[in-house]
């Protein structure tokens, strides 16, 4: 949609598409320029201690944890859950054998966009499973389309299916494990889905499930 002032616009007819490069420099940020040299440098009074500096971790804080959440509880997103494990992750695997019904992808689209905002993974690799009664062709035609969308934002996403799967498990390549009971789908059905919490997570009620999160030795 664009407005009569601009349809004859360069910009509108030949809109500029972003293309993926696997060797493009992915931060890339600008030296900053030396102080000025003109400034006047602060004087402290020998009496009084000087201010401590400020420091700030960008950091969040990360700890093991072990706690369940209770059936109607709120306050739980997958950003609150994992948010805080993300920093320096590289790759995520999910395991989630129930990742093939509408709402359970939507989760899972969800769950990718949490990953997306740590702004280091460059890789997710989901092992879910089927049955006789799943529509693998509809699951394909769903995860191709949400594969596409990562791609265009230079994350790769590596899909498997296994039927014989029945643990729930998210891994990070920093060490992190996430277990939780119900896997992604530990949400209540919205009443109406013009109720508060049908689009934010964090004020949706739950279902009772346990979450355990701990850290393992890795390689790197």
């Amino acid at each position: 949609m664009y407005c009569p002032e601009s349809k004859d616009a360069a910009a509108t007819q030949e809109p500029t598409r972003r293309k993926l490069n696997a060797s493009e420099q992915i931060e890339s940020q600008p030296d900053e320029k030396e102080a000025s040299t003109n400034r006047t440098p602060e004087v402290l009074n020998s009496e009084t201690p000087a201010a401590p500096r400020e420091t700030s971790s960008s950091q969040p804080q990360a700890r093991e944890q072990h706690f369940t959440i209770m059936y109607g509880d709120t306050g739980h997103s997958y950003e609150s859950i994992i948010g805080p494990y993300l920093f320096g992750a590289k790759a995520v695997v999910i395991e989630d054998p129930y990742i093939r019904l509408q709402h359970q992808i939507q989760n899972f689209v969800r769950f990718c966009e949490t990953v997306l905002k740590s702004g280091t993974v460059k890789k997710i690799e989901l092992v879910t499973g089927y049955d006789d009664r799943t529509q693998l062709a509809e699951i394909h035609e769903k995860l191709d389309d949400l594969k596409q969308s990562l791609l265009e934002v230079d994350v790769i996403l590596d899909v498997k299916l296994n039927a014989n799967m029945h643990d729930r498990e998210i891994r990070l390549d920093n060490g992190w494990v996430v277990k939780i009971g119900r896997g992604l789908d530990f949400y209540q059905r919205p009443t109406s889905w013009f109720e508060v919490g049908a689009n934010d997570l964090s004020l949706r009620k739950c279902l009772e499930t346990k979450v355990d999160i701990y850290k393992v030795e890795t390689d790197n």
